[in-house]
């Protein structure tokens, strides 16, 4: 997949008990706009999302390379907060912004970039301030309390805002902008059944 496309394709890490629900509004849309989902995993061997969800990798960490994507997302999970075994994406997020390729990381994933040092410097947003807190990193003070966060390359979340990080993503992407976008937080956020007429047009 070449980076010179107009949709490039976007990688979704995948690992064990990753939080299925965290990522499918952005993953869905990006898709319906033409942006090649692919699952990045370290191995190939299929991971078992927390919903039971078997999931066989596209292709792995090692083979990942930032100009061959357009968007790296780092969904939640268990494993963020029960070891270093995801230490590897952090740090395959950390070349993402390097080069300059937007990073999106919801829920458990905010922490691992925290420990990574990808958060003392950009504003972000993740559970609540105290979680982050908890991993020892310098960016308490760009910490900001509201729904999703996007500081240049890189959106953050929380595990309860699916919609608000999706938003941020899709804008960030080019796949809604304006009245469109605000129509479509609308609809899935607030089941503004009169933003269907503006998202539809």
């Amino acid at each position: 997949m070449s980076s010179n496309s107009a949709t490039p394709a976007v990688h979704l890490a995948v690992y064990d008990a990753l939080a299925d629900w965290e990522t499918g509004y952005a993953t869905a849309y990006l898709a319906r706009a033409g942006h090649e989902v692919r699952t990045v995993a370290a191995t190939r061997e299929p991971v078992t999302t927390v919903g039971g969800v078997r999931i066989q990798p596209d292709l792995t960490l090692d083979e990942l390379r930032p100009e061959d994507s357009g968007l790296l997302i780092l969904p939640g999970g268990d494993l963020w907060d029960t070891g270093d075994s995801l230490a590897p994406f952090a740090r395959t997020a950390r070349a993402f912004l390097d080069a300059g390729v937007p990073v999106a990381a919801i829920c458990g994933a905010t922490a691992g970039l925290a420990r990574e040092g990808l958060l003392d410097d950009r504003a972000h947003t993740s559970a609540v301030s105290m979680y982050l807190d908890a991993t020892g990193y310098a960016g308490a003070a760009r910490y900001v309390e509201t729904d999703a966060v996007t500081d240049g390359d890189l959106i953050t979340a929380g595990p309860t805002e699916p919609v608000a990080f999706a938003r941020e993503v899709l804008k960030r992407m080019g796949a809604f902008e304006g009245e469109k976008l605000d129509a479509w937080y609308r609809l899935f956020h607030d089941s503004d059944a009169t933003a269907y007429e503006t998202l539809a047009s």
